[in-house]
């Protein structure tokens, strides 16, 4: 739970962590705030083509946590979402048993198929509920554990770090995806409009982040200094590293298809926070007959940043 950004990836989670703040709030998954009220069935497709797009960035995650972590038994997704990053860890880990956690029943459905098409099936399983009480599900202490853009979904992430180290077999490593910098997808002069319109999308998307973690019940103020949360939750904060996506113009097919979705759902979420204008030139943007659309246009890219941070439960 794709993935937010200081980047909570609202245009574009994922993973499918990853993938929200439109994606992270799609995108992220188990989340009892606010699965129960979104088709997620509906959402995997886009869900699962983010990962996909950014399966080049997780690959570079895995290969460093590789380095780190040695060779897991047990990995645990925590808000895996469709599953797309849970099995690169199965292909990344072959020796290891994965589990897929998410409270979105719809998508550990497309999860499970996706191991099982992939030949993972008979070492992947899936765990169903709110997250990270679920966990206690769990038959052994994990090995290694992955939260990507899932914990800013919950009320109180310091909490939430301490109850997932509480899962963490001694030595056992908490991989925490967050932050970043926001995906861009276009130039800061677009030929029309006024130069910039992406920066004030993000400040906009800001607000509306802001509001999310403010609603939650029971929501906990945290300055988001990730290595000193993992710290205070009782871990030991062993490693920083960001990758990136760099997707540069031409883009494929896909890739402008996800550009076109992301720039649609910011339209369905973020609208009222533009003015008149930049909502037009979005419009605009939005418009596949018109030459300058996303749909069109030969400079749009996708750029885009992920944090990882690791930490270690003490022996």
């Amino acid at each position: 739970m794709a993935h937010d950004h200081h980047h909570h990836d609202t245009s574009g989670s994922g993973h499918e962590q990853g993938h929200a703040r439109e994606q992270g709030h799609a995108h992220r998954h188990g989340h009892a705030h606010d699965h129960g009220d979104l088709d997620w069935a509906g959402m995997a497709p886009h869900l699962e083509a983010q990962a996909e797009l950014y399966t080049p960035l997780y690959r570079q995650a895995l290969s460093w946590l590789a380095h780190e972590v040695g060779d897991p038994g047990l990995v645990v997704d925590v808000g895996s979402g469709p599953g797309v990053v849970s099995c690169l860890f199965a292909g990344t880990f072959p020796g290891a048993r994965v589990v897929a956690a998410d409270g979105a029943v719809p998508l550990l459905e497309r999860a499970r198929a996706r191991a099982e098409r992939q030949g993972f099936a008979d070492r992947f399983g899936t765990l169903a509920g709110d997250l990270p009480a679920a966990l206690s599900e769990l038959d052994r202490p994990a090995d290694l554990m992955w939260a990507g853009q899932s914990l800013h979904h919950l009320p109180d992430q310091r909490a939430a770090l301490a109850a997932l180290g509480g899962h963490l077999v001694p030595g056992g490593t908490l991989a925490v995806l967050e932050g970043g910098l926001p995906a861009r997808f276009l130039p800061r002069d677009l030929g029309f409009g006024r130069p910039g319109l992406e920066a004030r999308i993000r400040a906009a998307e800001e607000d509306v982040f802001a509001e999310m973690r403010a609603d939650l019940p029971d929501s906990v103020a945290e300055a988001e200094d990730w290595p000193a949360m993992l710290t205070a939750a009782g871990l030991k904060h062993t490693g920083t590293r960001s990758f990136l996506l760099d997707l540069p113009a031409p883009l494929s097919d896909a890739a402008r298809d996800y550009v076109t979705t992301s720039l649609s759902r910011v339209r369905e979420r973020i609208g009222d926070g533009l003015d008149a204008d930049d909502l037009a030139v979005l419009d605009r943007l939005l418009d596949p007959a018109d030459e300058a659309s996303v749909h069109r246009r030969r400079d749009v890219f996708v750029l885009v940043a992920h944090t990882v941070y690791t930490a270690v439960r003490p022996a």
